[in-house]
């Protein structure tokens, strides 16, 4: 009973099993029981015309004529006196006639009356019609109605009880066969499918089952079973990123601070070697940060401290920081901050996200271009837009630039860097606060990131 298709085919038998068995009673009662009351009733209604012939007008002939009109028939009459005796009958065999003897006692009646009704075990159902001419002419019809044709009838109908029978455990057994096909095999399938899940195997694929609820829960899996398939394929592109981006400056800082404790270097070296170290280890410092993001991400444990605050100072205070960065790289970063008004937000929360963006935008514009850094007010929101004219990103990439571990650029070279959390953390941090972020671009041309909290 483990098995559904076995707990289907129970459940099927059972209900076919009550259908039948209920189906059985019913005809029993009401098939059955109205032909035997249908026969009844004939076997009444003659009896009850022969009565009115034989009243009407009584004679040998009539009664011989009644006689006649029963013989060859299903049915057999017995005209008795008034004592019992029988002045004409139908049939003369002993046994007919021992019967008849068995209900003379029983013919002291004043209207008609069914004498015998047990049309099981009873070779007749008999009724008794009593008739009165005059004072001395007196007596019974006796009816007779073989209850061979109801036995017959009764017989049919429990061998089409048998054939319905049959039937239904054929219909159930093509149940079973519809059932397994169609349903517990794809519900197999699919189990076999989360069994592969379970254990890393990420490789499924399941069939089209429609626009029902297999369908649906196939499809759910299908959909699991590929963003699994995508998670894994940028985790290992993001470990062998980060084994790269962590080797990298591991083999510089162990090499320069070999050459830089040499006795013989002139200062002049030392300081250039150190100041290699010192590059590389903000290097690991900010790779060691982006690991930290990405784990509160998982945890969903960012916390979100909102307060009113100034844009103009806060805008300023961004661009103190990241100017000289900006310098280095012969970019020139622009701020447009017209009118001043209040930023209701976590304040350090909504400079990581603007530093990232403006991170991006130094990352992945050449020398000589611009950024512009916008932040105004609109219909009680705050919009605050990063816009650069760099290398752009690919239409067909855009939609997964803000999930985790994706990048871009993936060939891990030390030319833009990068390890494809910092979007993810700026989305989840404008999400927190109630926000929204959407970006546009155009590759070779630049892109333009807009916030509205």
């Amino acid at each position: 009973m483990d098995k559904i298709s076995t707990k289907l085919a129970t459940s099927f038998f059972l209900v076919v099993l009550i259908m039948e068995s209920l189906l059985m009673i019913y005809l029993h009662r009401n098939t059955i029981g109205n032909r035997v009351d249908t026969e009844f009733s004939r076997l009444l209604a003659n009896g009850a015309n022969h009565r009115y012939v034989l009243t009407e007008n009584f004679s040998d002939i009539t009664i011989k004529h009644i006689i006649l009109m029963e013989e060859n028939n299903q049915q057999e009459v017995i005209i008795a006196n008034k004592t019992g005796d029988i002045i004409g009958s139908s049939n003369h065999s002993k046994e007919f006639l021992k019967m008849y003897q068995l209900l003379r006692s029983d013919l002291d009646i004043k209207e008609d009356k069914i004498l015998v009704s047990d049309w099981r075990n009873s070779p007749y159902i008999v009724s008794a019609h009593p008739f009165r001419i005059n004072e001395k002419q007196a007596g019974y019809i006796v009816m007779f109605h073989s209850t061979s044709s109801i036995n017959e009838m009764a017989d049919e109908m429990n061998m089409h009880f048998v054939i319905s029978g049959v039937t239904g455990f054929i219909v159930l057994f093509v149940v079973y066969a519809i059932l397994s096909k169609f349903l517990t095999r794809p519900l197999i399938r699919m189990k076999e499918a989360t069994e592969k899940l379970s254990k890393g195997d990420f490789n499924v694929s399941l069939p089209e089952l429609g626009k029902d609820e297999l369908g649906e829960l196939s499809r759910s899996i299908q959909s699991l079973a590929n963003d699994l398939e995508h998670l894994k394929k940028e985790r290992n592109e993001f470990l062998a990123s980060i084994a790269h981006e962590l080797s990298t400056p591991l083999t510089y800082l162990m090499g320069y601070s070999k050459v830089a404790m040499r006795d013989s270097l002139s200062e002049k070296d030392r300081k250039h070697y150190l100041e290699i170290i010192s590059e590389e280890s903000e290097r690991m410092k900010e790779l060691v940060k982006n690991l930290l993001d990405l784990a509160r991400m998982d945890e969903t444990s960012f916390t979100i401290s909102k307060e009113y605050f100034m844009a103009r100072p806060f805008i300023k205070s961004l661009y103190k920081l990241v100017a000289p960065s900006y310098e280095m790289k012969k970019i020139k970063l622009n701020i447009v901050c017209d009118n001043d008004f209040q930023i209701h937000a976590d304040p350090i929360r909504l400079e990581q996200v603007i530093l990232n963006l403006l991170d991006n935008a130094l990352k992945y514009s050449n020398e000589n271009s611009e950024v512009t850094l916008i932040a105004k007010r609109r219909k009680e929101k705050t919009v605050i837009s990063v816009i650069d004219t760099g290398i752009g990103i690919p239409s067909n990439e855009i939609k997964f630039i803000f999930e985790k571990l994706y990048r871009v650029e993936k060939s891990r070279s030390r030319t833009y860097g990068g390890s494809g959390i910092g979007l993810a953390v700026v989305k989840e941090l404008v999400e927190a606060h109630g926000g929204s972020i959407e970006v546009k671009s155009k590759l070779g041309e630049g892109s333009t990131f807009k916030i509205t909290i």
